[in-house]
């Protein structure tokens, strides 16, 4: 699928990241008896993966709690009143029940109007992305006159079960543990962006368009258990096969980055910044190399901030903004990947920020 827009405006992105920062080596230190069992050398989590350090919520922090946060400091940042919002979509892989919709919540904590219309979507590391797309849309077809797109990622239950079942099942031999080390990498975080009509907008960075794919006959190389949020007390537990999910991702962004070239008419050599999913230094390496862009254009922050699932663009995005990664009459890709395996890339034309 391809998008053109002519009236959409990235008006604001916003991210709020936790206080509690873990190390990849205080992690591996609770991993001692696994470690010690099968004799795996120390500092092998940061030096597989570029990952340092990730970030927990307060356990018991609901991830609505934060996106109310995070979207409030985006509206409050873009400046449009309230009343021009009017559609919502809350987009992480973390939501606060099965029903009702987090969006809900969200919406009622923001004080949005009644007409608004509020959804959550779940697309792994999509969601927010998916989301730009469909606020994007409504847009451009005269339905509302801005959106916001929020999610709020969290690790901790993932990361500390995943620690447990790796010291407590002593039959797991060194290539069992393979498809349980990416959990290790996951971090948690909380992004919001505004789209706005270009009426709207004071900011003027254009939303170009962009292209989505889908090469769903990799769905089972990243899979969690069965829905482990239906039952009480949920321990999440996820299985990735990293390698195989790399080269086929990269695959599939190869292909979709040719066809977002030509949507755009833009060439590689005219993208002056870029943002992808942060998953680590293996992926980023390979993806940039492959699509032919300057490893210097991009702006990584998962040596910190480990994978923060549909956050993580955005996160970045909104970091690299704020600290002057970006500046006027860039053009601006977002590269979004995510298990499924699912592609979204979109084009910014950046004014200010």
């Amino acid at each position: 699928m391809r998008y053109r827009y002519e009236n959409v405006c990235l008006e604001t992105i916003a991210c709020r990241l936790p206080d509690e920062i873990v190390t990849s080596d205080a992690i591996e230190s609770r991993l001692a008896p696994l470690y010690s069992r099968l004799r795996l050398p120390e500092g092998r989590l940061e030096l597989m993966t570029g990952i340092a350090e990730r970030r927990f919520w307060p356990a018991d922090m609901l991830p609505g709690e934060k996106s109310i946060e995070t979207a409030e400091e985006a509206i409050r940042r873009s400046g449009i009143e309230r009343g021009q919002f009017g559609a919502l979509v809350h987009g992480s892989v973390c939501r606060d029940y099965l029903e009702p919709a987090t969006a809900s919540g969200v919406h009622h904590g923001l004080g949005l109007p009644r007409e608004c219309m509020i959804y959550d979507v779940s697309n792994a590391c999509l969601g927010l992305l998916d989301g730009m797309v469909q606020v994007a849309n409504m847009i451009e077809l005269g339905q509302i006159g801005a959106g916001i797109i929020v999610g709020t990622e969290s690790s901790r239950a993932l990361v500390e079960t995943t620690i447990r079942r790796l010291n407590a099942d002593t039959s797991l031999s060194r290539n069992d543990v393979k498809p349980a080390m990416a959990s290790l990498t996951i971090g948690s975080a909380s992004a919001a962006i505004v789209l706005a009509h270009r009426d709207l907008s004071r900011r003027g960075n254009r939303l170009l368009g962009g292209v989505a794919s889908a090469t769903t006959e990799f769905c089972h190389l990243c899979r969690s258990g069965r829905d482990e949020a239906a039952s009480e007390g949920m321990q999440p537990l996820m299985a990735t096969d990293s390698q195989t999910l790399m080269i086929e991702g990269v695959a599939a962004a190869k292909t979709a980055f040719a066809r977002f070239c030509a949507t755009l008419g833009w060439t590689p050599a005219e993208v002056d910044k870029s943002f992808c999913h942060q998953v680590g230094k293996a992926h980023r390496e390979l993806l940039l190399e492959t699509l032919g862009l300057d490893p210097a254009i991009d702006y990584a922050t998962f040596p910190w901030l480990g994978n923060t699932g549909a956050a993580a663009l955005p996160s970045a995005a909104a970091l690299g903004i704020e600290r002057g990664h970006v500046r006027s009459g860039d053009r601006v890709v977002f590269l979004g990947i995510g298990s499924g395996i699912n592609v979204v890339m979109l084009g910014v034309e950046w004014r200010e920020a």
